[in-house]
């Protein structure tokens, strides 16, 4: 069948948004028509060249939407279900069975490489195969072609095209918070960047019940922002060059957690710098390749501090975003303060209204 599709091709800047060919699902395979994607700043890291994809390709890997059809073997869903959907996983290797899918032995070749596992891509267009099955779905279009392992049913009551941020960027900076730091009540915790995952992760803070919730941001209204969300203190570091200084101010013997969700060397070096003793500092911002990590070697080890790289906030899917939807449910989690819709055939213009602060996490309607 035919869908349409916002492609991104090489040397070329922008999408194309243009008619596309998808197969039918395939035994172990799940059509699931798009009602809405967010636009993650991983989509732009693989656009942009900086990480390699073999274009042209399809990206989009924060979608949600309705099963259209399900292969003979597919047991979780079936047609009409509500789903969102998320990274893939392989359900066999140690990390899955564990309850560590973000960290499945198989995630570059099931998330990574365009292609199914056989080498073929479920897109094409008349000029030969497009690349498709990014983080397993390929979503910035009105069909995509996904997994058991990463959809997880959603109630059609809820506002389904807004739920597919649940499945990445919004479970990546929560559950940072609340997985991978495991921050306690009580604790204190920094958060540098406001964009869709630091806003996350300080509303992720709230639920643990951090005392103190500290957020470095240039843009006052994504400031004004955290501190509706559940942020004490927000630092403008124009104003305030000397993060660790003024984080210090505020919890004089340090943070007992620190998020960089900016992947910048120097700010990253700024958040080690205001951690506590036995602190711990999470890294989920995309850095340029070789960058080195952040800080003292003596510094860490003579406070016994920890750097930890994060994926996906260290999710289980089918058991952390029903957790985040009841969250959501009880308006402990309201991410759709965040939220601003376009269509899907208007995603450069949604790509320059989040890169200039428009909005904090653009949602493409196909």
């Amino acid at each position: 069948m035919k869908t349409q599709a916002a492609v991104i091709y090489s040397g070329q800047p922008g999408f194309r948004y243009e008619t596309v060919e998808i197969e039918p699902p395939r035994a172990d395979e799940i059509l699931v028509r798009v009602l809405g994607v967010g636009l993650c700043h991983t989509d732009l890291v693989f656009s942009s060249g900086a990480a390699p994809y073999p274009f042209p390709a399809v990206l989009g890997h924060e979608g949600s939407g309705v099963v259209e059809t399900v292969g003979a073997d597919v047991q979780k869903v079936r047609p009409g279900d509500s789903v969102l959907i998320t990274f893939r996983s392989c359900g066999a290797c140690d990390r899955c069975r564990d309850g560590d899918a973000a960290y499945c032995r198989t995630m570059p070749m099931l998330n990574y490489t365009g292609r199914r596992t056989d080498g073929t891509s479920a897109l094409s267009n008349e000029a030969g195969p497009v690349s498709s099955n990014f983080f397993g779905q390929s979503s910035f279009a009105g069909h995509a072609i996904t997994y058991e392992r990463n959809v997880v049913k959603v109630d059609p009551g809820l506002p389904v095209e807004i739920m597919g941020p649940l499945g990445c960027g919004i479970q990546t900076g929560a559950g940072a918070v609340m997985r991978s730091l495991a921050a306690k009540k009580g604790s204190s915790l920094l958060v540098t960047g406001g964009g869709s995952v630091g806003l996350s992760a300080v509303m992720g803070a709230k639920i643990q019940g951090c005392a103190t919730i500290i957020l470095v941001e240039p843009m006052e209204s994504r400031r004004q922002l955290a501190m509706e969300l559940g942020a004490t203190h927000c630092i403008d570091p124009i104003a305030q060059p000397d993060v660790a200084a003024a984080v210090r101010a505020i919890a004089p013997l340090g943070v007992d957690n620190a998020l960089d969700t900016t992947g910048i060397p120097a700010v990253q070096t700024a958040a080690l710098a205001t951690l506590g003793s036995k602190a711990t500092l999470g890294l989920v911002g995309v850095s340029a390749p070789g960058t080195p990590m952040p800080g003292d070697v003596n510094t860490v080890m003579t406070f016994g501090q920890s750097v930890k790289g994060i994926i996906e906030g260290d999710s289980d899917p089918d058991a952390f975003i029903p957790e985040l939807i009841e969250h959501y449910k009880a308006g402990r989690l309201p991410f759709d303060k965040l939220v601003k819709t376009y269509r899907l055939s208007d995603i450069n213009e949604a790509i320059e209204a989040q890169n200039h602060g428009d909005c904090v996490k653009a949602i493409l309607i196909p």
